[in-house]
């Protein structure tokens, strides 16, 4: 008797949109200038992506950056001033693409069904602004949100970070820079898919390298725009997975997809985070790609994605 489990089945939701991108010719992001690339990125949402919801107030404000006012925007769908539990959250893109509106759908979707108030965080981008310039603006805005709960409406005591992708991997930095400056921790860490290990060398790197949307030469491409120095790998605020201690951080949820190079860091990185008792839940939709949480419009599995993060954020509040 063979006790192997069955390979995992793509997902036929996934298989079309892969297929529809192929036959519109839509071009690689590797083979496009950050510029463009950024463009077709923002272009893409809307064969994807729903239409935004209506929340009870988004409101875009700014804060002060280490090299100029970091843009932010803010999503509430309670009423009243009385302070609610906030999410600080980072876009994913590889740190080369993705802005506020690329995630804006997303952003909503978890202030609308987790009761939270949402901050989206426009850091800056590669090549423009290098490593760790993005790092830098992620502490940044968490700093300003913590001092400024009071006037934002929120409760700095049930403040917590999270990401997709790049996004994922600035809210697990932000948690490890906290913890050792002995700063104000947050409460939860919600990492998607998230990037933990620059090196790039698991074997879902090697597995799904082409043919899943996020492909092997779209993270060179990324990791050459973002990382100006060969060595930049090795330093944990790149690559978190490699921080030699991660203990005494926010309890978290990593999710990841399984036809994601990205999947088996993001499943390591839950691993180091349980092995040192820091408490984690870890959930993989094992027939999805990476990029899936916001496709709520192309993918049913989306809308179930969102809606456990939205219960992990609800049972972080209770904590």
């Amino acid at each position: 008797m063979n006790s192997a489990l069955p390979t995992p089945y793509l997902d036929p939701q996934a298989a079309a949109l892969i297929a529809k991108l192929t036959e519109l010719g839509i071009p690689a992001t590797h083979t496009l200038r950050p510029a463009e690339a950024r463009h077709a990125y923002l272009q893409r949402r809307f064969a994807t992506q729903r239409i935004p919801a209506p929340l009870h107030e988004v409101q875009d404000l700014t804060c002060p950056g280490p090299a100029g006012n970091l843009a932010l925007r803010l999503y509430r769908n309670t009423e009243g001033d009385a302070p609610s539990p906030a999410l600080v959250y980072f876009h994913g893109g590889g740190w080369v693409i993705g802005d506020l509106e690329t995630h804006d759908v997303l952003c909503r979707d978890l202030a609308r069904l987790s009761g939270y108030t949402v901050i989206a965080v426009d850091y800056r981008l590669a090549p423009e602004h290098v490593f760790p310039a993005a790092v830098d603006d992620a502490n940044a805005a968490v700093d300003w949100v913590f001092a400024n709960a009071e006037a934002l409406h929120v409760d700095p005591a049930y403040l917590a970070v999270g990401g997709d992708s790049a996004g994922g991997n600035l809210a697990a930095v932000v948690c490890l820079s906290r913890r050792d400056a002995d700063l104000p921790a947050p409460r939860f860490q919600l990492l998607i898919y998230p990037a933990t290990d620059m090196h790039g060398n698991t074997a879902s790197h090697q597995r799904f390298a082409q043919g899943y949307l996020l492909t092997r030469d779209s993270i060179a491409y990324f990791l050459g725009h973002y990382l100006p120095h060969a060595t930049d790998a090795a330093d944990w605020r790149a690559s978190p997975l490699l921080h030699p201690s991660h203990a005494n951080l926010p309890p978290a949820l990593v999710l990841t997809a399984g036809f994601d190079p990205l999947c088996d860091e993001g499943r390591a990185y839950a691993d180091a985070l349980s092995a040192a008792g820091t408490p984690c839940q870890y959930v993989c939709f094992d027939r999805q790609v990476h990029g899936f949480v916001p496709m709520g419009k192309a993918l049913t599995e989306a809308d179930t994605a969102v809606a456990l993060c939205a219960h992990a954020l609800r049972r972080a509040a209770l904590d």
